[in-house]
């Protein structure tokens, strides 16, 4: 009896250390609208502007050239669910050799203001310029993901005198959502994003790789560390209007119109679409078809280059970052 009592004691006390043992998890710290408290890999610069009465500021990095300067810049444009740190190791290769690079946060986005504004892709192109024309930089190679894709081509068909080359890299807005896609109101989309879970931010991210990487999870926690601000709602309005944007400011229509020298790199796993969830599943099969889309959107433009990444989906400077440098190197050099 003694010796069961004894082996008994052991047992519940080795389990009572181990759970002593077992921190608790820490609260996650809520970030401010700005990022202020989200570091960026280079410094950051704001300009000023004045946009539908209000004044605004928007936040860009200016890489120059590490080392046998060329003269020439390259204007990297983010996607609707990311911000310009995520361009990092694309501009340290173009920077080292001897690109300036420019890489704003667009207005609504990242380390830029959350202004409640009418948003349209000519309002980003204007001020992405206004942002050109205070550096006094004349012409710049626009790469563009995902709704910065959009923004690139908006830019290039406002501005190409400006543009030496374009490049969209799994760029949405290669097909008109609205054919499929039931119109969302902006409050219903604003309710959406107040819904938003770590979670279910996880979940969305996820299908944008074919291999899920513990260094993707920083972005899920950006969006995720949001959502814990007191001022979040002003956020997800800010959201839900540059939704409602994507939505109905399609770009397809103009890819015949783009004269200059034009490079789709497409992640052929790639399957996002705009409003996709609000689909049947066999629906969902008719949209988001990037190989299709890549190879009908290469056709529109007089002599567009298209690059195919095999098993690489929306993002392919994040999950194939050599090749995509690569790619980007010799086209810009053409």
């Amino acid at each position: 009896m003694v010796k069961f009592i004894t082996a008994s004691l052991i047992v519940i006390m080795s389990i009572h250390s181990a759970w002593c043992q077992v921190e608790p998890k820490e609260p996650k710290e809520p970030l401010g609208l700005a990022l202020e408290n989200f570091k960026y890999p280079f410094p950051i610069q704001y300009i000023k502007l004045h946009i539908q009465g209000q004044d605004v500021s928007m936040a860009y990095m200016d890489i120059k050239p590490v080392a046998n300067e060329n003269g020439k810049t390259v204007l990297f444009l983010h996607g609707k669910n990311f911000f310009g740190a995520y361009w990092e190791k694309s501009i340290r290769f173009m920077a080292a050799l001897g690109y300036r690079v420019i890489v704003p946060d667009q207005v609504g986005f990242g380390k830029s203001s959350k202004a409640s504004i009418v948003y349209s892709f000519q309002l980003l192109a204007e001020q992405t310029k206004k942002l050109l024309d205070s550096l006094s930089i004349q012409t710049v190679a626009v790469v563009g993901h995902s709704m910065g894709g959009m923004l690139a081509t908006r830019f290039t068909l406002m501005y190409p005198a400006r543009v030496s080359h374009l490049i969209l890299e799994n760029p949405i807005g290669l097909e008109d959502y609205k054919v499929k896609v039931s119109y969302s109101s902006i409050e219903k989309e604003y309710q959406k994003e107040l819904a938003r879970t770590e979670a279910s931010i996880r979940k969305y991210h996820e299908t944008y790789y074919v291999v899920w990487k513990q260094e993707y999870e920083q972005y899920v926690q950006v969006q995720y560390r949001w959502t814990l601000s007191a001022e979040y709602n002003r956020l997800a309005w800010v959201n839900a209007l540059t939704s409602h944007m994507i939505y109905t400011q399609p770009v397809v229509y103009e890819f015949a119109n783009i004269k200059r020298p034009t490079l789709l790199i497409i992640g052929q796993a790639d399957r996002t679409s705009i409003g996709k969830d609000a689909l049947s599943e066999e629906e969902r099969k008719t949209v988001g078809q990037y190989p299709t889309l890549g190879r009908k959107i290469a056709e529109s433009i007089t002599g567009a280059h298209l690059i195919e990444f095999e098993n690489v989906g929306h993002i392919p400077h994040l999950e194939n970052t050599e090749r995509f440098n690569q790619a980007l190197k010799d086209f810009i050099a053409q």
